[in-house]
């Protein structure tokens, strides 16, 4: 027991220093300001590691408070010379930056799943849904357009337009590395603003490389610039008197702080927040294609995406379709997202890990049925260190169950059972969250009654996971949502702009006679 006692701290000082040596061998996480890649002087730092093996692969500053303060006045001096740019001009810098992640798509997605585990299938549809919000971007000089009322009395003349807000912020989660921020900066920027990013500091990278591209394709020094950190940062972007608005992705704690302070500081706030989605499948649905549509809806993206559905109720004899779903789902391979064979990455860190195997083992304890158990997956050594949880399929849930009232943001599948079509739809509306929704089934009348009863922003009709183009906006309502206007589309603009109306008045008192009488105006 004494050699024990005396070899811990020899192992300690040996696991320390072999720490350090990783530390310095380790990349630092540059900030991007004024266009150039900036290192931060800070001492303190977030690890970034990869969640299919566990590997630190960079580290992530947490800005000095000097720093913070340097990029909010960099952004608010660029914004002098970038409002009074021709939106047109602003427009061609977004159709590069298009062009430019479609030529870097496969680089991008490999920086993406190292650093956030999703398969690259996944990452490169992270890219493409953001790329989609850049070519809606494209055509903001359309929709700032104003109106005009002449004559609104005797020579008087009315004319309103949008104009840009100032400096903006943005603060994205960790699960869509690129497609959060694509939501957030192209559509600010192009609407006359500047912007101020600070990615999840633990997947930094991708958005420091679309912060990278989108310079290379013409963005002025200043107008986006990419800060870093935790709470601090925050708080910061809630309190600069120079930003005017905040955007989050994330989850309800953290919303619900940033649109109070942000608020209290006079800023506009809109923030995404969680989502328990739910599914209606009634007994005339496609059974094939529910059970593939759910397994996907579920799964996919290792069910860390606020639009997956966690939840499916099961209308009469479509319960019998349940252990299907658990059959389909056994056969999706969990590995690393970086292998092609791959269908399930990693969760984004150990601490999720722990947290949604903490959940499973809660739903066994208090009463629900596990068909498919996704603890332990089988790995090859390499990924053995890493934050892997395989699908999961509960039938039997219950209200009242941990694994029912709490966002998991896992691969984990409720399955509920009722009795009627009516049930079901109350069932659904009882639950606070109001993100997305879908019912199957193959009667118009039954859709119809579902998409005006429901309660939630985005409705599927056998579309498990109805995500608005971006020439809509994103709806979610209830708990899923802080604030008026959501994500791009009209609202997204909206968002990002401010109605200016000008009154003119322009008598004819005789002056236009005279000019002419007095030959003025033929000079």
């Amino acid at each position: 027991m004494a050699t024990a006692m005396f070899r811990a701290p020899l192992r300690c000082r040996a696991l320390s220093a072999l720490h350090a040596r990783q530390m310095a061998a380790v990349a630092e996480v540059p900030m991007v300001l004024d266009g150039k890649k900036v290192s931060s002087k800070t001492s303190t730092f977030f690890d970034v590691h990869n969640p299919a093996t566990g590997e630190l692969i960079a580290r992530t500053p947490q800005c000095t408070p000097d720093e913070l303060r340097s990029a909010a006045d960099s952004c608010a001096e660029a914004f002098k010379e970038w409002r009074r740019t021709p939106p047109s001009t602003r427009a061609r810098v977004m159709h590069k930056l298009e062009g430019a992640i479609r030529d870097n798509t496969d680089a991008l997605a490999q920086v993406l799943t190292k650093e956030q585990g999703k398969t690259i299938a996944d990452a490169k549809g992270d890219i493409f849904r953001g790329l989609e919000v850049v070519e809606m971007a494209c055509n903001i000089p359309a929709m700032i357009q104003g109106e005009t009322l002449p004559n609104v009395a005797n020579s008087v003349d009315v004319h309103s337009y949008r104009v840009p807000l100032g400096v903006c912020a943005g603060i994205a989660p960790f699960n869509f590395p690129a497609m959060i921020p694509l939501w957030m900066f192209p559509p600010a920027t192009t609407a006359g603003n500047t912007f101020l990013l600070k990615p999840s500091e633990r997947v930094p990278l991708s958005a420091v490389m679309l912060a990278e591209m989108a310079h290379d394709c013409g963005l002025p020094p200043g107008v986006l610039n990419v800060v870093h950190g935790g709470h601090d940062t925050v708080n910061f972007l809630c309190d600069d008197e120079h930003i005017r608005a905040v955007s989050f992705v994330g989850g309800n704690a953290a919303g619900a702080h940033i649109y109070e302070r942000a608020g209290r500081n006079g800023k506009r706030a809109q923030c995404n927040l969680g989502a328990k989605n739910h599914a209606i499948v009634l007994p005339d649905a496609d059974p094939e294609s529910v059970v593939n549509q759910l397994v996907g809806a579920s799964c996919g993206a290792a069910g860390q995406r606020c639009m997956a559905i966690s939840v499916a109720v099961f209308v009469g004899a479509s319960k019998e379709w349940i252990p299907k779903i658990a059959e389909q789902a056994a056969k999706l391979r969990v590995g690393p997202g970086e292998d092609g064979s791959t269908d399930v990455g990693p969760l984004i860190s150990s601490k999720a890990q722990e947290r949604v195997e903490a959940l499973i083992q809660s739903g066994m304890d208090e009463g629900a049925r596990l068909l498919l158990d996704g603890r332990k997956p089988s790995l090859p050594e390499v990924n053995k260190s890493g934050y892997f949880v395989g699908p999961s399929i509960f039938a039997e849930v219950k209200k009242g169950m941990q694994i029912y009232e709490n966002e998991i943001f896992g691969p984990v599948l409720c399955c509920v059972e009722v009795d009627s079509f009516e049930e079901a739809i109350n069932f659904v509306n009882s639950n606070p969250y109001g993100n997305g929704t879908a019912v199957f089934t193959r009667s118009g009348a039954a859709a119809r009654k579902f998409t005006d009863e429901i309660e939630a922003g985005q409705v599927g009709v056998n579309v498990p996971i109805p995500v608005p183009l971006p020439m809509f906006s994103f709806t979610g309502n209830k708990k899923s949502i802080l604030g008026d206007l959501n994500f791009y589309g009209k609202a997204g603009v909206n968002f990002f702009t401010q109605l200016k109306t000008v009154t003119s008045a322009w008598r004819d008192d005789g002056y236009i006679e005279k000019l002419s009488t007095a030959g003025v105006g033929a000079q």
